[in-house]
């Protein structure tokens, strides 16, 4: 197996390293670095903008582009939390608490040149998972039916509406919702229109690109726009030198580095966690393990490399489900799985073995990319500073624009435009009434393959519902259903302990 995984990798470095393809991810990474500083886009947002443009790309360097944006965010949101004590995306809050004291003693530099090294090794933790672990799973699932699909798609919906929210109740609302968004259209097997309110524009459903737009473009915006920080740049000048550590702080890096590499790498597994909860949990355990546990929040290196770590090995981590079985852990790969669909490629089990260069192409441009984004980290911390200055009066005007022509261009259709206008005022209301939008895009995109298959389970049992629990694979997807929403109630009910570790209500619900 391990001779096999290493060929196909090789083969995934062809494809990665022809020159339009680096192109893409070069792209990618540097739009990604970019919008990781600036508070209120993040990867949704830049990648819903971005999705209109893929369809005049191949296959291989549109998913390498948007990947390459995901995972390029996190680089610019450590830059941010460090310097200026400004966590522009969730997963980057906790790294504040100790970058920015390290920062104001002097050794901003250094936490952030342990940062870029921790994230590489997280990272390539993460894409060596991704080569062994993901043709493992395909092989089981080919065993799956279409019973077994739909437990753990049931499993993939309740995970990642209740794991990486403020409140699970709400969570499930949205997840709901998005399953009833899904099924607008006509029925694939009767033909008859479900939901479209004699509207012919929507016969064919609502589309993707004006639901994401819609609802992280202009709603996100609409949320975020008077939110503005004042940015106190005095500590961010940084130079190539200020950026080696001490022999004695990379001896302190060596053990939380690979603990929070592993940390990562379990959350990713889980449907839903994402890198926000994988940083935080990271933190916390780090801590607990401290000889020294007082001093955290006070500028030690150990809580900065720690959680940068985990994030980087989760968000790599997560592409194992998302591309080996389909099942998206969070909203970001749900929109990454769009664009396959959009490309006519359907996610899968069968997607390795009938489109070898999208899946190893991939896998090798991870490697790729973060080796650039090591590399373009340091000489363009300064400008990153700089872009934080930009009045936000003249930035999210232009992206809202960018927007409009984005999903007009994918159809020609100013219905769709409208479609994106009230799906973003719907988004904006939303999330002001603390429902983040987020899981939406999840049942959106898995709500139609769970009714396919939820359909063709009852037809091949003669409509008899006890096929999920007779069937033992499908047995245990639901047993863990079960287990997940019991722990949810628990983790709700029991009573917070003092120095139990809680993400911030003002991230809660974010990605």
């Amino acid at each position: 197996m391990i001779s096999t995984a290493l060929t196909d990798l090789w083969y995934g470095f062809g494809v990665a390293l022809e020159p339009h393809n680096v192109m893409w991810c070069f792209i990618g990474v540097l739009v990604g670095n970019m919008v990781g500083v600036l508070p209120g886009m993040g990867p949704l947002a830049t990648i819903s903008i971005l999705l209109p443009l893929t369809f005049g790309i191949k296959p291989v360097g549109a998913i390498l582009m948007l990947a390459g944006v995901m995972y390029g965010a996190q680089y610019g949101g450590a830059i941010c939390s460090i310097l200026l004590n400004l966590p522009c995306h969730p997963p980057h809050a906790v790294t504040c608490l100790d970058g920015f004291p390290m920062t104001k003693a002097g050794r901003g530099g250094a936490a952030l040149g342990a940062t870029v090294f921790a994230s590489f090794v997280g990272a390539s933790w993460g894409i060596t998972e991704m080569i062994f672990l993901a043709p493992v799973l395909v092989r089981v699932a080919m065993e799956f039916g279409p019973a077994e699909i739909c437990s753990l798609m049931l499993l993939g919906l309740l995970a990642g509406s209740t794991l990486a929210r403020g409140s699970p109740v709400k969570g499930v609302a949205m997840t709901v919702l998005g399953l009833m968004l899904g099924i607008v259209g006509t029925d694939i097997e009767t033909g008859s229109e479900r939901f479209t309110f004699a509207m012919t524009h929507l016969d064919d459903g609502i589309e993707l690109i004006a639901l994401a737009l819609g609802l992280f473009g202009i709603g996100e915006f609409m949320n975020s726009v008077n939110q503005v920080s004042t940015v106190n740049a005095k500590y961010a000048k940084v130079t190539l030198k200020d950026m080696r550590p001490s022999r004695e702080e990379w001896r302190r890096t060596i053990g939380p580095m690979f603990r929070g590499t592993l940390v990562g790498s379990l959350c990713s597994l889980i449907p839903g966690t994402g890198p926000t909860i994988a940083s935080f949990v990271a933190y916390a355990t780090e801590k607990k393990l401290s000889k020294t546990p007082e001093k955290f929040g006070t500028g030690m290196i150990e809580g900065v490399v720690c959680p940068e770590a985990a994030t980087h090995s989760s968000i790599q981590g997560d592409f194992i489900p998302t591309m080996s079985l389909g099942i998206p852990g969070d909203a970001v790969m749900a929109l990454l799985l769009g664009a396959l669909m959009i490309q006519g490629i359907v996610p899968g089990p069968q997607l390795i073995k009938e489109h070898p260069d999208i899946f190893w192409g991939l896998v090798a441009s991870f490697w790729i990319g973060n080796i650039m984004l090591v590399v373009l980290n340091v000489p363009l911390i300064g400008v990153w500073v700089k872009l934080l200055t930009i009045p936000y009066k003249y930035l999210y005007p232009s992206a809202m624009f960018f927007a409009c022509i984005g999903v007009y261009a994918a159809n020609n259709d100013m219905f769709q435009v409208g479609e994106m206008a009230v799906i973003g005022f719907v988004g904006y209301v939303l999330l002001r009434l603390g429902f983040h939008p987020a899981p939406i895009l999840l049942g959106f995109v898995l709500g139609p393959r769970f009714e396919e298959n939820f359909r063709r389970a009852m037809l091949i049992s003669r409509g008899d519902i006890m096929v999920f629990i007779e069937r033992p694979i499908s047995a245990v997807f639901i047993a863990m259903c079960v287990l997940l929403i019991g722990l949810q109630v628990y983790v709700r009910l029991r009573p917070k302990k003092p120095g139990d570790t809680v993400i911030p209500a003002a991230f809660e619900g974010a990605e």
